[in-house]
């Protein structure tokens, strides 16, 4: 690279949305950006760093000259054209699926892990899952003290993690059951939406759905596999012990989990705090005496993950159990490939 290096953004949805917001707050160390997206979506004009930029096709044209290039794409677009962005000299910054599982590529949470995103032998880097970057930056900061030994957590997933149509499905829905007595007999709600369910498999209004992905071995989802395989890859316990439960819940924005993190060595309360507190990333929002605690309502919007509702647990000493939110747009896809493109600049 010469100068100021070229971006290039190759998005769609709201994800998109969010990335080029941050890119107008953040520091400006890039020269050209463009964006890139489907033919379809080619000459509509968005603005970027307070200014109106052309979208162009994306297109192995579009790609020459790029120093870095940013996917926030489904998996199948990814998995095609991250490879020829790498090929024509960009470093890729992928957040889908399509490469987080490679060996040849580094899954890397700025907070946690930086120093993985230098070895990049296929040239892409990838970001992982909303979910895992929902509890990362704060199970990774005790981790660092403690020794984690085994994780278990429920992570219960906005609308807006399935994309708009998720948004716009809990939007239809909750319009469909409200004003009524719905939820006080068996079958009312789903009678209700009927066949408006969207990407979900039931109704999310006044319900809940403890299903998230497709169908794994054993009675698992993917989604409950992906966040298994994401934690012990940053975290570099490739044997740690992790169990997912995935449910998707009627939240608009802000993934929320529930975490029992069981440790090497005996933990406290006060430190558990003191390490929260510092930790990058990570805020600590704990007085439930005073009402004191995060929501995925009072995060939405933010760059940090919030952790609350800190306790030891009442039968093991090494064991903690809390609960941790974070905007699923925001840190959970765009923020994080953003800090990791900012990184791999600055390197």
């Amino acid at each position: 690279m010469r100068g100021e290096p070229t971006l290039a953004v190759v998005a769609t949805g709201a994800v998109g949305a969010v990335l080029r917001r941050l890119l107008t707050h953040h520091a400006d160390v890039w020269g050209e950006i463009r964006l890139l997206a489907s033919p379809r979506s080619a000459g509509r004009a968005l603005a970027v760093r307070g200014e109106e930029t052309r979208v162009l096709a994306l297109s192995e044209e579009a790609l020459e000259g790029v120093d870095l290039a940013l996917f926030l794409v489904p998996d199948e677009i990814a998995a095609r054209w991250a490879p020829i962005a790498a090929a024509k000299g960009a470093v890729v910054v992928d957040t889908s699926a399509a490469f987080r599982a490679d060996p040849d590529v580094p899954l890397v949470v700025p907070e946690i892990n930086p120093h993985t995103a230098r070895i990049r032998p296929r040239g892409i880097v990838a970001s992982p899952g909303c979910s895992t970057l929902a509890l990362i930056a704060a199970v990774g900061a005790l981790h660092a003290e403690f020794g984690l030994a085994e994780l278990v957590v429920t992570v219960q997933q906005a609308a807006s993690g399935a994309g708009r149509a998720g948004t716009a499905a809990l939007r239809e829905q909750l319009a469909l059951v409200t004003g009524g007595e719905l939820g006080v007999q068996p079958g009312d709600v789903r009678r209700a939406v009927g066949e408006r369910t969207g990407p979900f498999p039931g109704p999310v209004a006044l319900n809940v759905l403890p299903w998230s992905g497709s169908p794994a071995a054993d009675g698992w989802s993917s989604e409950e596999l992906a966040v298994r395989e994401e934690t012990r890859k940053v975290l570099g316990l490739p044997a740690l012990p992790v169990a997912a439960t995935c449910v998707r819940v009627p939240v608009v924005a802000g993934h929320a989990v529930s975490v029992h993190a069981r440790f090497e060595r005996p933990v406290t309360v006060p430190r558990a705090h003191e390490i929260l507190a510092t930790a990058p990333g990570v805020v600590l929002y704990d007085d439930p005496a005073s009402g004191d605690f995060p929501t995925p309502a009072d995060v939405v919007g933010t760059d940090p993950a919030w952790a609350g509702r800190v306790r030891r647990s009442l039968d093991d000493e090494r064991a903690l159990e809390l609960f941790v939110c974070a905007d699923n747009l925001r840190k959970g896809a765009a923020l994080n490939a953003l800090q990791i493109a900012e990184s791999i600049i600055a390197d």
